[in-house]
């Protein structure tokens, strides 16, 4: 029995994605369509990395072909394309990198740093170019957690190499201070260094540059939101009344620069005893999930209060990288592509795009 190209789009819009709640047809991301008696094939591009997602997504494109009388061997490519998109008006993109996602709190303790490390990793298991900016002058961790060290190279004296680890690009400002000596500048200072720090580092063609930012809502990170191209902001909460009280610091200063909030994420939001099993909510339950309802932002998930967590952070090995296919990780990389389908559908940058106008006067 003929089908046509027309029957082939009609059946494959019965399958969804499962981020979006769309159909691949109607947002266009099915292309390159070929019919030829009973073989067919087809392309999906996806807007953000889900390498995880696709086998079970080629599998339920592939039945959904199927339901065509007639068709016979089915061929499905998918594939991801990461564009830069929309930043804050007035600022200009960083040389190769496509989108900048700060990962923020507004005070510590709260485990920015463990799930800024583990979403950058989520990113690049799921098929990304991602690199690590590590912001927090007066604490940084990323050394610790991603093992690296040493002074950055320079190939022209001019920008720093990032580090290279777990399949990450890296810069942090502990890799150009000792490590025991006291970080005692001031907000202006602080703002400088870690300006240099993005701006003087060259980044190789990132999809995302994920940066671990400072507690607080100081010079530090007003100078990030205001002076560095922000895709947009997760914010780490615990679900504790206190955290919570810092966290809406933190959302407002975001807001009222136009730096557009994907998300929130709930860490320690529950510990598992690993002798008894038994459950309990120390720092309360879903403080953070009701606060993303009140500030209509999207709840990204929840992280228990697990030991290995910190243990594997510690040890330079966070548990995306150390233990990828455990339920943790599992979570991780669910929040990175809602952060990542968060960022697709934003604006596009067309900066790049505006055409040169010289107004001239001649005699």
């Amino acid at each position: 029995m003929a089908f046509t190209e027309q029957d082939l789009l009609a059946a494959l819009a019965s399958v969804q994605d499962p981020h979006t709640g769309k159909d691949f047809v109607s947002t266009r991301a099915v292309r390159n369509v070929q019919v030829e008696g009973g073989d067919v094939a087809f392309d999906v591009e996806l807007g953000y990395p889900a390498k995880s997602l696709i086998p079970e997504l080629r599998s339920q494109l592939i039945a959904a072909a199927r339901t065509l009388p007639g068709v016979q061997n089915v061929s499905v490519n998918i594939t991801s394309k990461i564009i830069a998109h929309a930043v804050q008006r007035g600022v200009q993109l960083l040389p190769g990198v496509k989108n900048i996602i700060a990962v923020a709190s507004g005070k510590g303790g709260v485990g920015k740093s463990t799930t800024a490390v583990n979403l950058a990793l989520a990113l690049s298991a799921e098929g990304a170019r991602v690199g690590l900016l590590d912001a927090d002058v007066y604490g940084p961790s990323m050394p610790t957690m991603t093992r690296t060290s040493g002074k950055p190279d320079s190939v022209d004296g001019k920008l720093m190499e990032p580090k290279v680890s777990m399949g990450l690009q890296i810069n942090s400002i502990g890799f150009l201070v000792d490590e025991a000596q006291a970080m005692i500048w001031r907000g202006p200072m602080a703002s400088q260094a870690l300006e240099q720090l993005i701006m003087q580092t060259r980044w190789d063609n990132l999809d995302y540059l994920v940066v671990d930012m400072p507690p607080g809502t100081g010079d530090i990170q007003l100078t990030m939101a205001q002076k560095v191209p922000l895709t947009g902001a997760v914010i780490v909460t615990t679900p504790q009344d206190i955290a919570l009280i810092d966290a809406k610091k933190g959302i407002t200063m975001f807001q009222k620069v136009s730096v557009p909030i994907l998300g929130l994420v709930e860490n320690m939001a529950v510990h598992v005893c690993s002798n008894c099993g038994h459950a309990e909510h120390i720092f309360g339950a879903e403080g953070g999930k009701r606060m993303a309802e009140s500030y209509d932002m999207d709840y990204l998930g929840a992280l228990p209060l697990k030991m290995s967590i910190r243990e594997q952070a510690d040890s330079g090995q966070p548990t995306v990288a150390a233990e990828p296919d455990s339920e943790v990780s599992r979570i991780y990389k669910d929040i990175a592509r809602k952060v990542a389908v968060k960022v697709a559908q934003q604006s596009k940058d067309f900066s790049s795009k505006f055409p040169t106008i010289t107004i001239s006067k001649k005699s």
